[in-house]
Parts: structure tokens; sequence; C-alpha cells
């Protein structure tokens, strides 16, 4: 099968063939239709998750969400059938091998769930991974009606889902954007966009929200003093995916911060696709790009030119 892999450590990922994943307890053998690109592929690549001491084996096919149709299955699952269309995401368990760019890809039982007939292929794609981090950080700040809560790196497709939910609640959303970003993000959900190319997010939201805003969903920077902290209140909460500001800095200011992990098994990944399918959960699919150019896909994610989720699609 082809897929995007890496052949062994510190090799740069490259398009090639290796052999088809077969089925084993617990997993589900999918026939890839498309895979959503994030971040942390681009992290494995780079072995910043090998450096935090997850053990890895190669080849190793990168790509962690995808949709598609099942092609076999392990004698223990019920559930799903072969010839069902289904969406799921490989689990960021050791050892760190399979992906979703390929033609094939073994799926855990918990992580798959049936496809919406309303959802097309990218579209399912794109959803698992960024759609899971959403939810997790608005479940850390656990937001009340009428508050207000700013999404730093709102642009993104974990932003995209992350504006929507917030909203969804009840939530005043203070979106983080370029220009080009305001409508979009207006439409999504955000009361107040603020240009992050215009000067520090924090100062330009307190001239708006002199109080401080109720809560902060960080999404961008991977520096303490990159995370707009001083835009939150007194006893407020701050949930990112990315870093937080040191603990002597957080109980200084009387905030709480939480360090947000995705974890998108089914029962996260099901409401997502039925709110989308619904037409109550918009996908922002930013570009769709077939399978020899994933690696381009990555690039471009990298350089965080991407506003939303870039999708990898595969023909018959």
């Amino acid at each position: 099968m082809r897929a995007v892999h890496i052949p062994t450590v510190g090799d740069q990922p490259q398009l090639g063939e290796l052999s088809k994943p077969t089925v084993i307890e617990g997993t589900v053998l999918v026939r890839v239709k498309a895979a959503g690109l994030n971040p942390i592929d681009n992290a494995i690549t780079a072995g910043l998750v090998a450096q935090m001491g997850v053990p890895h084996e190669y080849p190793l096919v990168l790509g962690r969400d995808a949709a598609g149709i099942v092609e076999a299955v392990g004698a223990d699952v019920d559930n799903i059938a072969v010839g069902d269309e289904v969406i799921g995401h490989v689990l960021l368990a050791p050892p760190v091998s399979a992906g979703t760019l390929a033609e094939y890809v073994l799926l855990p039982l918990a992580a798959v769930t049936h496809k919406p007939a309303e959802l097309d292929f990218a579209a399912a794609a794109a959803l698992p991974l960024a759609g899971g981090a959403a939810v997790a950080c608005v479940e850390a700040i656990d937001p009340r009606p009428g508050q207000t809560v700013l999404v730093n790196g709102a642009s993104g497709g974990v932003g995209s889902f992350a504006v929507q939910l917030l909203a969804a609640r009840g939530a005043r959303v203070v979106a983080t954007g370029a220009p080009t970003d305001v409508d979009r993000l207006t439409a999504l959900g955000a009361a107040l966009v603020v240009d992050f190319t215009a000067g520090r997010v924090a100062e330009q939201v307190l001239a708006a929200h002199p109080d401080g805003v109720d809560a902060l969903v960080n999404l961008a920077g991977f520096a303490p003093d990159a995370v707009p902290a001083a835009a939150v209140r007194a006893g407020g909460i701050i949930a990112s995916t990315t870093v937080l500001p040191d603990q002597a800095d957080l109980d200084a200011a009387s905030l709480t911060g939480v360090s947000v992990m995705a974890a998108p098994t089914r029962g996260v990944i099901a409401p997502l696709a039925e709110q989308a399918a619904a037409g109550d959960l918009e996908i922002a699919v930013a570009s769709v790009l077939p399978l020899e150019r994933a690696i381009d896909g990555l690039a471009g994610l990298a350089a965080g030119s991407a506003t939303g989720k870039v999708v990898v699609t595969l023909d018959d």
C-alpha cells in the first residue's frame, strides 16, 4: 500500500510502498478515503514525541485521523461491520507506528464510530483530533452562560471548533485571528475578533474588557510569555494545548492552569459527528490535497499558513 512514512529514526517523511496491516483483536482495518493532518504529525517527525519518552516503531506512518470504509474487523468487534463508513483516530499509545496517511490503517475499536451519511469523507476526517481537543478545552474551563472566554489561536482547526462549542454554551467568545479571519470567526460565533498581528493580544483584550476575561483557551505559542494570561481576571482559568505560564506566575495572578490533551475516543467523536451532520457544528476544511501532496500539507501546517483543517484524500 502507498503510505507517507518515516523509514527509520532521523529520516524525513516520504511516500512509498509498505505492507498492508493485518487486523488483530480490538481493531478495525479501514480503507482510507480521507485523512486529516494535525500538528502532532510534525511533532512526531521532529522527534518531539520520542523525546517525551514515547517508544516509536519504524517504518512509522504519519497521520492520526481518518474516514473510510471498513475492510476487516477483529474477532471481538460486533458493533462495526465490513463495508461500514466510519470515522476514526489512531490514539497516541506506544509504540507510535500506525498512521492514517496510507491506503489502509488499523484503528483501535475504542476510537472508531460510524460516519453519518450527511458528512463527506473529507469533512469527517477533519473532525477527530481537533474536535476532541476543542471539547477537552471547553470541559476544562466549564464556562457558564454569559462568561467571556478568550480563544488564542482561534483560526486553526481546534480553534474553529472551540469558538463554536463555547458560543453554543452561551459564552461570549473573544477570538484571536488575522484580519482575513474576522468574517469567518464571527460567523462561527465570536463576538469580537482581536488582530494578533496588530499588537499584544492581552492589551487589546483588556482595552475591550478592562476587568479581564473569565477564561482563556490557549492554542498558540510554545513559550510561557506567548500565552496572553494577563487578559484573564483574578480567579480565572487557562486551558492550554501548548504551554502554560510558570506555576509561580499563575499563583501570583490567582489563576488556575490546566494542560489539555485530547482523547478522541468514540464517545467524543460520535457526538461531534452528529452535531456536524445536523448542521449545528461547522467543520472548517481549509484545503484538500491528494496523498502525493501530503508532505507539502504538513509543511504548510508547520509554517502556520492553514486557517482551518488540511485534509488528504485518497483515490480508490
